[in-house]
Formats: C-alpha cells, sequence, structure tokens
C-alpha cells in the first residue's frame, strides 16, 4: 500500500470543501471547521498514549470482572452453542483440545503463548504505529479501543462459558493439567478474572488487528506475512487450550468490523488509507 503524503491528503480536502461564500454564514462553518479539527490525526504524544493505555486497559478489565458471573446462565449458553456448532457440522474443538494436548511440548506451549502474545503483540504493534505511522496511529487505536468497547456488551448480555468449565463437554483443561500459568482464568489465577466472558474472543479481534495492521502497513515481505498467520495461529491457540469456541472467533472479528466502521466514520477513511505523517485533516462532513 502506497503513503499517502500530507499535501495529497489536504489536496483531496481543498477540492471537496465548498467554495467560500457559498451561502453559508460565518456561525454555519464553525462547528465543521471544529469538528475538522477534532478528527484532524495529529502527532501522538508519549506519555499521554502510555497514560491513556494504561487507564483504558484498566478500566476495560475492570468493567470486564464487574459483570456478574452469571454461572447457570453462561453454562446454559456454553451448551446452546456447541448444540449449534453440531448442527453446523463445525464442532470439532473437542477433538483439537484432545489431540494437542497429547503433544506436552506444544500445547505448554499455548498455554504460554495464550498467556503472553496477546499483551505482547498488541503492545508492539502500537509501539510500532507510534514510531513510523504517526498519521495512521490515533486512527488504527480508535479502532482498538472500540473493538474492545463493544466486546463489553457481549460479555453483559451473553456470559458463555468456555469449553473448558462446560458441564460433561469432555474438554481438557490444558493449564489444570499441565500446571502452567496460561490463563488468567484458569488455576490460582482464576479469582482475578470473569471466567464467563468468552463470547466473544479479544485474542481474536487483538490478533487480527495486529495482523491487519502488519499486512497493510509493513515494507518487509516476511512481516507481511507474519502478520497474516498470527490471528491464524491464535483461533488454533485458543481452541486447542479449549479457552474459546469457534464462534467465540466469529464474535470477536463482528467487533473488529465495529471498530474499524467506528474509526471510518469519526477521521472519514480507514486508519490504513491516512497520511503516513501526522498533520493531514480528516475527510469532512458533506455538506447537506
Amino acid at each position: 500500500m502506497g503513503d499517502r503524503t500530507v499535501a495529497e491528503w489536504e489536496g483531496r480536502q481543498r477540492k471537496a470543501a465548498p467554495p467560500p461564500g457559498a451561502g453559508t454564514s460565518v456561525r454555519g462553518h464553525v462547528g465543521p471547521f471544529l469538528l475538522a479539527r477534532l478528527r484532524r490525526p495529529r502527532r501522538p504524544r508519549f506519555w499521554f498514549e502510555i497514560l491513556l493505555i494504561a487507564v483504558s486497559y484498566w478500566t476495560y478489565s475492570l468493567i470486564r470482572n464487574a459483570v456478574p458471573e452469571q454461572r447457570a446462565e453462561a453454562l446454559r449458553n456454553a451448551d446452546w452453542l456447541w448444540r449449534l456448532e453440531n448442527h453446523l457440522g463445525i464442532a470439532v474443538e473437542d477433538s483439537v483440545n484432545h489431540a494437542l494436548n497429547s503433544a506436552t511440548w506444544l500445547i505448554v506451549g499455548m498455554n504460554y503463548y495464550y498467556a503472553t502474545l496477546h499483551f505482547v503483540v498488541t503492545l508492539g504493534v502500537l509501539v510500532w504505529l507510534y514510531r513510523s505511522h504517526p498519521g495512521r496511529y490515533t486512527a488504527a487505536r480508535l479502532a482498538l479501543f472500540a473493538t474492545t468497547a463493544v466486546a463489553l456488551l457481549g460479555y453483559y448480555l451473553f456470559p458463555l462459558a468456555p469449553p473448558r468449565l462446560m458441564n460433561g463437554g469432555g474438554f481438557i483443561d490444558t493449564v489444570v493439567v499441565h500446571q502452567t500459568w496460561g490463563s488468567m482464568a484458569s488455576g490460582d489465577l482464576k479469582h482475578m478474572s470473569n471466567q464467563y466472558a468468552a463470547m466473544p474472543s479479544m485474542h481474536i479481534g487483538w490478533s487480527l488487528w495486529c495482523g491487519l495492521t502488519l499486512y497493510a502497513l509493513a515494507r518487509v515481505p516476511w512481516v507481511r506475512v507474519l502478520g497474516l498467520l498470527y490471528p491464524l495461529a491464535t483461533l488454533s491457540v485458543i481452541v486447542a487450550t479449549a479457552n474459546h469456541f469457534w464462534l467465540d472467533a466469529v464474535g470477536g472479528m463482528l467487533c473488529l468490523s465495529f471498530g474499524f466502521a467506528t474509526a471510518r466514520l469519526w477521521y472519514g477513511a480507514l486508519p490504513y488509507t491516512l497520511p503516513r505523517a501526522a498533520g493531514a485533516p480528516a475527510l469532512l462532513p458533506a455538506k447537506v
């Protein structure tokens, strides 16, 4: 994807803007002008971004864990979802879980993957965007934040037990069996996290955001390939460790679609089509 310059972007805005004195008052221009300033991608400030990300994740975790653990309803929903997947012919999570659990080295690695890369890779991509694509950073960050925010509605409206907690599901909790710390919702750490917030999967929402960002903006071919493989590997991990159903991943993708739609509405363009350098205005709303 070629980089757009600020000059090219501003040229598009001038062409789209109405000519001066086109029958509108000064007051009529104030609203669009202020809105345009708010929507203008700016160079992010390091300490503000660190504080914003820390506060946002703390708030997300607080709200997620404050959602009542509706165990009975979560288990009923899990049974319903499992029946639905069987009806659709995609209920193979138990087979994947048991097959990969037999390879101890692999499943232990997946446990640690589940616990760490979810945060490490996402933060790494945010830092890379901040340094290399400042003009696209705020829009991409908005897409990620909006994705995470809408996921909270899913946790509240549709409490869902992960496969490993189903009654009679036959799934293996790989963290418990192999005594690793591969999940905040297993073992000694289970009291620190809402165990019935499996739908949607933010492991998928965040990893797909990372993958699309790397594929769209990275210039090194192998990095772009890794961007495509990362969400696929994450999907394998969340299923193999019995932390999610396939359809939880679909929920994560829908949340990401909402996130990108939010960024598109606010900035007038998808994050990856904005100029690489900061300072170009976003698209102004069309005149009626």
